[in-house]
C-alpha cells in the first residue's frame, strides 16, 4: 500500500506529465480545472513509477488494458493494481495475491451524512450509523463509504453492483465484509469470510480502505518521499 502526496511544484509536473502516455495526456486534458489535471497526471505518473520498480521495468513503457467491467490492469503481467486520489493525497495498492480495490477520501463536515446513507447503503450499515452521533457518526461515515468503494473496485464492478448488495463493518470493530450478494456476474466474489478488509488514514484530514477478494497475509504500508518525481526517467 502506498501513499503519495499530490501537492507538486510545476517543474515536477510537467515530469509527471512527460510520463504518461498519449492516452493518458488526451484523457487529461478533458479536465476543466487545472488542478484535476494536476491531480491527474500525478497520481498516474507516481502509479507509473510505483509499478515500474515493482517489475523492474521503465515506468513509461507500461501498458494497461481493461477488464469487463472498465478496471484498469497491466498487460502481460500478473501484478494486480488500484489507485484512487482526493485532494493532494493518492493511494496505489498493488498485490500478487488478490483482485483489491484502494479508495480514499478527504474528511469534511457532513451533517446530512445519515440522510446520504440512506439512500445509497445497506439497512444494517445505514442502522449501525444511526446509533452514532456528531463526529462518531461523520467518521463511520467516511470509513464506511471508501469501504465500501474499495469492495466495489476490487469486483471491478463498477456501477454495476448497488451498494446495498454488500454490507462492511463500521469503526470501532474491525473491518470487514459481513454480507455480500454480487450475483452471478461477479462469481470471483468468493465468500464474504474469505475477504480482507483494511482500514487507513493515509494522512491528515483523509480516510481510507482497501479491500482485497481473498487473503492477505500481509500489508506493508509505503509513502513516496516528497521527492518522488525526481526519481522519474
Amino acid at each position: 500500500m502506498w501513499t503519495i502526496d499530490l501537492a507538486l511544484s510545476e517543474a515536477d509536473l510537467a515530469l509527471c506529465t512527460a510520463t504518461l502516455s498519449a492516452e493518458e495526456r488526451a484523457r487529461m486534458a478533458r479536465y476543466l480545472r487545472l488542478e484535476d489535471r494536476a491531480r491527474f497526471a500525478a497520481s498516474h505518473a507516481a502509479t507509473r513509477l510505483i509499478l515500474g520498480r515493482a517489475l523492474g521495468c521503465d515506468p513509461r513503457d507500461l501498458a494497461f488494458t481493461a477488464a469487463p467491467g472498465g478496471k484498469p490492469a497491466l498487460a502481460g503481467a500478473s501484478l494486480a493494481f488500484n489507485l484512487s486520489h482526493s485532494g493532494r493525497r493518492a493511494l496505489v495498492g498493488l498485490s500478487t495475491e488478490a483482485p483489491l480495490g484502494v479508495d480514499v477520501e478527504s474528511v469534511r463536515p457532513l451533517p446530512d451524512a445519515l440522510r446520504i446513507a440512506l439512500g445509497h447503503f445497506a439497512p444494517d450499515e445505514t442502522a449501525a450509523l444511526a446509533r452514532l452521533d456528531g463526529p462518531a457518526r461523520e467518521a463511520a461515515f467516511f470509513a464506511l463509504w471508501t469501504r465500501k468503494e474499495a469492495v466495489v473496485k476490487a469486483l471491478g464492478a463498477g456501477l454495476a453492483l448497488p451498494l446495498t448488495r454488500f454490507s462492511v463493518s463500521l469503526p470501532p470493530g474491525p473491518p470487514c465484509l459481513l454480507r455480500l450478494d454480487a450475483g452471478r456476474e461477479h462469481a470471483m466474489a468468493g465468500d464474504p469470510g474469505t475477504w480482507s478488509l483494511h482500514h487507513l488514514e493515509p494522512g491528515p484530514g483523509t480516510v481510507g480502505a482497501l479491500a482485497a477478494a481473498g487473503s492477505v497475509k500481509a500489508l506493508a504500508r509505503r509513502a513516496l518521499p516528497p521527492n518522488w518525481p525526481a526519481w522519474l526517467p
